[in-house]
């Protein structure tokens, strides 16, 4: 009898244990699933966090590009502006010789009576223009360059290219220093002598623009400067020195398209200042690469007359307006004497063909920048990093 309970406890003894096997074998298995299930979840998790990365990079690119596309689309809007202001200018200048044929064709009389008619009209119109011109220009302006006085080279400093400057009308003693062909700091002296001294960039006031420059051919003019906006076709920004900030633009019509000096390639709209104000100088593709000049209006940034000139650009290095004339400076592509070869007076007083080629003295090198400062009666020029002075000798137009 105790051998067959023995046996019964034994047997339930064994049962249970392997009950419990059991459990526990299905225990792992299920903790095994459960971990599968979880790196699983985590492969996946893993795999969108790589999906939003790639996702959040091929976003930036897109954004990148369409910033890219937008700059891109912005330069093409302002050129496509400055293209329809340049073909409204020419309309208005054909649909003038429209009406020329217009009217000719209206008239009764002969051909050749026509052609007198509308010949001696356009003479007419031409002479009347050519009085406004110089009512508004004031014909009292009458002295020439004869030729050359002296050099004096004032200080060698700043790029190979640049300006200096200074202001026929407003505090005339101050020199503004802009060097570089693209830059935005203009360096002010209070006169020539602390420009000259050494450690000057201490005694500068530094003026910062708000748009950068392009090219050497800025003026300073009645307290404003006066410069082509680097990046743009044909904006001429007036900016007041002292208050420092922009106070008017300009778009000049049929400019920017072209180098106005075949020598000086950074430079395509060239301003100048003589006894008559504010100048612009530059080409137009249609004027087989002749200069253009036109009058600016310094106060309301309009301009009042242009002139087609029949001085060429080729080998042209600089130019500069006096007394209502243009005079170009021209050198050899390999250097040599730079000389004023061609004048274009905008007062019909100076004969071009009765003048001689005038060299400047002794400097060997190109000009960079050549702008008259009416006060003295003198070049101020920038050769090859140096700064010059040339003293003038002036007779009256004949």
């Amino acid at each position: 009898m105790a051998a067959i309970q023995l046996r019964f406890l034994l047997v339930s003894f064994f049962t249970s244990i392997a009950g419990e096997a059991q459990y526990v074998m299905q225990d792992a298995g299920l903790v095994h699933y459960i971990d599968r299930r979880i790196l699983s979840i985590e492969n996946r998790l893993n795999k969108c966090n790589q999906d939003i990365a790639d996702y959040v990079q091929e976003f930036r690119e897109f954004s990148k590009r369409m910033m890219s596309r937008l700059e891109g689309l912005n330069v093409l809007k302002t050129d496509l502006k400055n293209d329809v202001d340049h073909l409204l200018t020419r309309v208005e200048r054909a649909q003038r010789e429209i009406d020329y044929f217009e009217s000719a064709k209206e008239s009764p009389d002969t051909c050749v009576e026509v052609d007198e008619d509308l010949v001696e009209q356009q003479l007419m119109e031409q002479e009347e223009s050519k009085q406004k011109v110089k009512l508004m220009l004031n014909a009292s302006c009458n002295h020439m360059i004869a030729g050359f006085k002296s050099l004096k080279i004032v200080k060698k400093s700043g790029d190979t290219q640049g300006s200096w400057l200074k202001d026929p009308i407003k505090n005339p003693q101050k020199i503004y220093f802009l060097t570089g062909v693209k830059n935005k700091i203009v360096m002010e002296f209070a006169n020539i002598r602390a420009f000259t001294e050494s450690g000057e960039k201490q005694s500068a006031r530094r003026v910062n623009l708000p748009f950068p420059w392009q090219g050497t051919g800025h003026v300073i003019y009645d307290g404003f400067l006066f410069y082509h906006k680097f990046g743009s076709l044909n904006e001429i920004i007036k900016f007041d020195i002292q208050k420092r900030n922009v106070t008017g633009r300009l778009l000049l019509s049929g400019a920017g398209e072209t180098f106005a000096y075949d020598l000086l390639p950074s430079t395509k709209i060239d301003l100048a200042v003589d006894e008559l104000g504010l100048w612009a100088i530059h080409t137009e593709p249609d004027t087989g690469r002749k200069l253009v000049i036109s009058k600016i209006n310094h106060e309301t940034m309009a301009v009042e007359y242009t002139w087609d000139t029949s001085c060429k650009s080729q080998n042209a290095e600089a130019a500069f307006m006096m007394c209502g004339a243009l005079y170009v400076v021209y050198s050899s592509p390999g250097g040599g004497t730079s000389r004023i070869e061609c004048i274009y007076d905008t007062l019909d007083a100076i004969n071009p063909y009765e003048i001689p080629p005038l060299p400047f003295p002794k400097r060997q090198t190109s000009h960079s920048m050549v702008h008259y400062y009416p006060r003295e009666k003198q070049l101020f020029a920038w050769d090859n990093g140096s700064q010059v002075v040339y003293k003038l000798l002036t007779k009256l137009k004949k």
